[in-house]
């Protein structure tokens, strides 16, 4: 076997390859002579049908098969020698293919980019300092008393918070459209179910009142006819009820499977549910800005295979988040533009965390996977089948493997950038687009 390596552009590399003609020719007979002895044709006894009139008939398209797995298993030899990392599939090309000569073929692909991670020490981090308060954990059993909140029909003015009983009556330049109108709808006033100032312009009315509002139809509306358009809405108040919230006590800890210790062990339960997703999103909010000072330090020369092989990841995760709010038959085909710049980014990012893990000889560390599994178990009701789970299931531990791998990764690079502890809230951290 001859080879012959050349860089054509970028990350491609073209590897012209040459194997021996007797090579081929003695492959292709040995498997002319295999198919001899099972072939059936007409006039001839089974196994008796002679060289030439199989050669006739198989003959080329043996060749042909013979070809692509020579062009297969020399490939694979020729970048060993050669110490070449291939990213992605390589296109073969038969330059010259027939009986008697040497199998020449070109194999196009692209090559995994030089890696060099620098300027680790410029990156700023602000880690957020937090803890559950006495305060979030007050708060957060507020937000548990309105899940399981009942409601008591009254007279007075309404108010957020108050789930309506409404008729009414929608026109635009006028005239009723459809889907503007509707009797005994029910409404949380709070729940931003209507078009902005609907909710607003309702608050303070009272049971039997009635009153005609305007308000405006968002440009992004999903009804093309009524974007940006002006409505005058009728309204009418059938009934007000406002919530009543349980109280707290050992009835309301049974509501969360606390059997004993009433509401002291369910504050305890809660809170330490609080703090184990608190530390999730720290952890989330510090990786994430280091990824992004990683990104921002090092530019790194992307193969397209690696590229490609991210969007089609991508798309087939969209079109499984899709199947199960429409028709797969109906599903439209998603364009990989769409895709295209967050596959970049996540190709970047695994070229970065992989140079680091190499430079770092790093290897998975079992404690840290461990801990990965049995926070994710924490969440359930029965922690230990979740565990049992991830510890038999091949596939799910080496997931998991991965993304501790990642981690460890992503501490090496805390420890040389520059983290600054940030004094923060609960609500800061768990909820910052609602502050």
């Amino acid at each position: 076997m001859q080879v012959s390596v050349e860089t054509t552009q970028g990350l491609e590399r073209k590897l012209t390859i040459s194997v021996p003609a007797n090579k081929i020719d003695v492959e292709v007979k040995n498997r002319l002579r295999q198919i001899a002895k099972t072939q059936r044709i007409n006039g001839f006894r089974p196994g008796k049908v002679p060289p030439s009139v199989i050669q006739k008939r198989y003959g080329a398209s043996v060749r042909q098969e013979i070809a692509g797995e020579v062009m297969q298993r020399n490939f694979v030899e020729a970048i060993i020698a050669e110490k070449i990392n291939p990213a992605g599939r390589p296109q073969f090309v038969a330059k010259s293919n027939e009986d008697g000569k040497d199998l020449e073929f070109e194999a196009t692909f692209e090559i995994y980019p030089e890696v060099e991670v620098k300027d680790v020490e410029k990156i700023k981090v602000e880690r957020p300092a937090v803890e559950v308060t006495d305060k979030d954990l007050d708060e957060m059993f507020v937000t548990l008393q309105k899940q399981h909140q009942t409601w008591k029909e009254n007279k007075r003015k309404t108010k957020k918070g108050d789930k309506l009983t409404i008729d009414f009556l929608g026109r635009v330049d006028g005239e009723e459209f459809e889907g503007g109108k509707a009797e005994g709808f029910e409404l949380e006033l709070g729940s931003n179910r209507m078009i902005p100032g609907f909710e607003k312009d309702i608050i303070g009315m009272k049971v039997g009142e009635e009153k005609t509002i305007t308000v405006t139809f968002p440009e992004d509306y999903h009804a093309e006819n009524l974007k940006g358009k002006e409505a005058e809405f009728d309204i009418k108040i059938i009934k007000t009820e406002g919530p009543v919230l349980p109280k707290v006590d050992e009835d309301f800890a049974k509501l969360f499977g606390v059997e004993e210790g009433g509401v002291e062990a369910l504050r305890e339960e809660v809170k330490k549910n609080m703090t184990r997703e608190l530390n999730q999103a720290v952890k989330a909010k510090v990786k994430d800005q280091v990824i992004e000072g990683l990104l921002e330090a090092n530019d790194v020369e992307l193969p397209s295979a690696l590229v490609a092989q991210e969007v089609d990841v991508l798309r087939q995760q969209a079109m499984q988040r899709f199947a199960g709010q429409m028709d797969p038959k109906n599903m439209p085909e998603l364009p990989a533009d769409m895709f295209e710049e967050q596959a970049k980014r996540r190709v970047k990012v695994g070229l970065l965390l992989g140079e680091v893990i190499k430079t770092n000889d790093l290897k998975v560390d079992e404690a840290k996977v461990n801990e990965l599994i049995e926070s994710a178990a924490s969440a359930y009701e029965d922690p230990q089948e979740v565990i049992e789970y991830y510890k038999t299931n091949k596939e799910m531990n080496q997931q998991m493997q991965n993304v501790a791998l990642e981690e460890q990764a992503v501490d090496v690079l805390i420890a040389s950038a520059k983290v600054k502890d940030k004094k923060s809230s609960f609500q800061d951290v768990m909820n910052p687009e609602g502050k």
